[in-house]
């Protein structure tokens, strides 16, 4: 029988509640048996004094791209969104199209950050063998892109059947995506929405409220986004733009749900935002991203106030220097310096695995769930550790538990004869 192993550290962080000064994390065959201060009864294993550190749950990163793993400082910044599309869509004209050993060496550097799940949005599916051969926990959405309405079934079905072939998986589940509401028409969304109702229950994703061309193009079909599809032959004449916001076509389309992870948000009012939260929908941020893209810093502090489940992604390399959660809480805090930072901290994790359907298993520290914890190293000054967690960490200062070199000084401790 495997022994059951103590983590103690100056800090735990169980995202089930506060801080535990002084605290301990048991683990056994892989499960959190029990997690409090550190004045309890023997374990009858090993010990692991981790010292000034925080232990937490891995991170999550609820939204990127690991097929644009291989444009990582490619695409320069842009003043627009559209203008930064046009950026991306002649670089990837160039590519031979996703570079395993790209999402491969993205994977281990968002390992090194501490992330322990990712959501990802795949047009082609490659990650999937990736992830799943690395062991990495995942929700893969497969994202349709259908605009006009001709042929939207056909693709939408043909995305279905691509999940399907991926047979049975272990640490990769799937799911369906919209892009966004300029580049799937009506009849996709539709179509979607029927193919998901059909399967088990599983999270659907959409690019939402990003930059105000979007709000432009629903309200009157015009602006850089009819623009683009009418340069690459997918504009329709025909079509009639809704003459609404992102979130009331949305929920035209029946689209607002609990099992809806909604991603950027930037421009949402608080009209739309008191929605989404009523809807029990998730919001994912992608700070560093939307400064990349031109789309400007996403309002935190608004996104909080309204109650809307709000989670933390990084985005695809092609719009950040790396995948690191840590950095994007650094923003998160900067954006909005008045919000507690137990709340920023649960964006990244509890808010994120509860969206990408692994609630119940990452994201907390608590007794039966998965042992997926890292440590951070403190400095001996701290007094406040979430503010600190949210200050910026860098790969140097996290530990997985479950790698050797987890044990810093004070290490492993036998227990008594």
């Amino acid at each position: 029988m495997t022994r059951m192993t103590r983590y103690l550290a100056e800090w735990v962080l169980p995202m089930t509640g506060p801080p535990i000064r002084r605290g301990r994390v048991d683990v056994q065959h892989n499960r959190v048996v029990s997690v409090g201060s550190e004045m309890a009864s023997d374990p009858g294993g090993a010990v692991v004094n981790l010292g000034p550190a925080a232990i937490l749950p891995a991170l999550v990163n609820a939204h990127t791209h690991l097929e644009l793993s291989d444009l990582r400082g490619d695409v320069p910044p842009a003043g627009s969104m559209p203008a930064w599309v046009d950026r991306l869509l002649a670089r990837r004209s160039e590519s031979a199209g996703p570079d395993p050993t790209a999402m491969e060496r993205a994977l281990r550097e968002s390992r090194a950050f501490g992330t322990g799940l990712i959501g990802d949005i795949s047009n082609t599916l490659a990650s999937v063998a990736v992830l799943e051969s690395a062991g990495v926990s995942a929700r893969v959405f497969r994202e349709v892109l259908a605009f006009p309405d001709e042929g939207a079934e056909l693709a939408v079905r043909a995305a279905a059947d691509e999940i399907t072939a991926c047979g049975t998986l272990t640490s990769v589940r799937l799911g369906l995506a919209a892009h966004a509401p300029y580049s799937v028409g009506p009849a996709a969304f539709a179509a979607l929405d029927r193919v998901i109702q059909e399967g088990p229950a599983a999270p659907r994703s959409v690019h939402l409220a990003e930059s105000p061309e979007e709000l432009q193009f629903l309200r009157a079909g015009v602006g850089p986004w009819r623009e683009l599809l009418e340069r690459i032959g997918r504009w329709n004449s025909g079509w009639a733009p809704p003459g609404c916001g992102p979130v009331e076509y949305l929920d035209r389309m029946g689209w607002l749900g609990p099992d809806l992870v909604a991603v950027h948000g930037v421009q949402l009012t608080d009209t739309e935002l008191a929605r989404l939260a009523d809807r029990r929908a998730t919001l994912v941020t992608c700070p560093r991203s939307n400064r990349w893209t031109g789309v400007g810093d996403p309002p935190i502090g608004r996104f909080i106030q309204s109650g809307v489940r709000l989670a933390v992604g990084t985005d695809s390399l092609a719009s950040v220097p790396d995948l690191n959660v840590f950095a994007e809480l650094e923003v998160m805090r900067r954006c909005a310096p008045s919000v507690p930072a137990r709340r920023l901290l649960a964006c990244a994790t509890s808010a994120g695995a509860d969206a990408l359907g692994f609630g119940d298993t990452f994201g907390r520290i608590a007794p039966g769930r998965r042992a997926a914890l890292i440590s951070v190293r403190l400095p001996t000054s701290v007094s406040d550790v979430e503010e600190y967690l949210v200050s910026g960490i860098t790969a140097d200062h996290v530990s997985w538990l479950d790698e050797p070199d987890a044990q810093t000084p004070g290490g492993l401790i036998p227990p008594p004869a």
